[in-house]
């Protein structure tokens, strides 16, 4: 497969600059001389069947994953999600929040922390131990993560996987918010995911097409 993803004039920094990418998986190539180029204002949906290669993909551009060949050049202020939950489920969403905060270099108060739990729609369930939570509700402690990286510091350059799991219509909705919020205000998303986000300012990038 042969893939290419640019929209960068030569004089625009990039986010993300990744060229030539390779990677094979037991014996089966998921993709090869893959470009993607994301500018500020970006947001790509990441598409293809299971097993094409989407996570491994992000996981790559994340640092996470060495198994690759290609060149990769990203910003440095950089957050990746997977599509596990990644919460302590013993601790509160507020607690996970301030855990998250500290371990991002993030400003870290009560205040901070409340808001972007209401800016989900998890007002009230600050102190409620997410092992409490409904699998939807832990989904929105993620969605709040990413509201924290829109204060000034956080991260402009978002790798999502599958950030729809879970979430009723308006949770979907929180997160539609929260993405056109981060590429409105100088960042850049690339988000894999089998649900289309129903945003017109997103283009796609389907690893399951043998030529974009």
């Amino acid at each position: 497969m042969v893939a290419t993803l640019t929209s960068a004039p030569e004089s625009t920094p990039l986010l993300l600059d990744a060229q030539r990418l390779f990677c094979e998986r037991d014996g089966r190539v998921l993709f090869t001389d893959l470009d993607i180029q994301l500018l500020p204002g970006d947001l790509v949906e990441l598409r293809g069947p299971n097993g094409s290669g989407k996570t491994t993909l992000l996981r790559a551009l994340a640092g996470l994953n060495p198994d690759f060949e290609g060149g990769l050049t990203l910003s440095e202020r950089l957050l990746y999600q997977g599509h596990r939950v990644g919460l302590n489920l013993l601790l509160t969403p507020l607690e996970n929040l301030n855990w998250y905060q500290t371990l991002q270099h993030l400003p870290s108060d009560r205040i901070t922390l409340e808001a972007a739990l209401a800016a989900v729609g998890l007002a009230g369930y600050d102190d409620t131990p997410c092992h409490r939570l409904s699998a939807g509700q832990q989904r929105r402690v993620l969605l709040a993560r990413l509201h924290l990286h829109l204060a000034p510091g956080g991260a402009l350059l978002w790798l999502l996987d599958e950030p729809l799991t879970a979430l009723d219509t308006a949770g979907a909705e929180v997160l539609r918010g929260l993405l056109v919020a981060r590429i409105d205000s100088g960042g850049a998303v690339l988000c894999a995911t089998h649900q289309g986000l129903g945003l017109t300012q997103s283009r796609l990038l389907d690893l399951g097409a043998v030529r974009l």
